[in-house]
């Protein structure tokens, strides 16, 4: 189970154009799918998974 109240803020800073098969999905499954785009995400394993297949076109910040 997750903590209650933990989120993300996940900010797509690369395109996938050129990427491996399944990142464009990811990105799509986390919300973002342009460049700068911003979500705010429940801190889940999960997403935190998601998170880590695509690490090298987002970046994250932790929020209280």
């Amino acid at each position: 189970m997750s903590d209650t109240g933990r989120q993300v803020k996940v900010t797509q800073i690369a395109s996938v154009a050129g990427r491996k098969p399944g990142q464009k999905e990811t990105l799509i499954g986390l919300g973002l799918n342009k460049i700068r785009r911003v979500k705010v995400l429940e801190d889940t394993p999960s997403v935190r998974g998601m998170i880590r297949k695509v690490a090298h076109l987002i970046k994250v910040e932790e929020l209280s």
